[in-house]
């Protein structure tokens, strides 16, 4: 006798809507992080690893945006800019 093992894959929505979840719950962590981070520096004005740390996220969340978005990297810095 065979064993049937029919695993039912997930659907693409059903995948979507799981991931964009996922995604949802990394970004509010993102946000407790900063704000664990921002008290570091605080604590320690003289650190220039800590605007080191976030240079490397701006940069990261940059190739993100452009890869989500499809836009090029120099439009998403002068959005940036633009907002200074």
């Amino acid at each position: 006798m065979t064993k049937r093992t029919d695993k039912i894959e997930p659907t693409a929505v059903e995948t979507y809507a799981a991931r964009r979840n996922d995604i949802a719950r990394l970004l509010d962590v993102l946000a407790m992080e900063l704000d664990k981070h921002d008290e570091r520096a605080t604590a320690d004005p003289r650190n220039w690893g800590l605007p080191g740390n976030l240079g490397k996220v701006r940069s990261d969340l940059i190739d993100l945006l452009g890869f989500i978005s499809g836009l090029e990297r120099e439009c998403i810095e002068e959005f940036l800019r633009d907002a200074e």
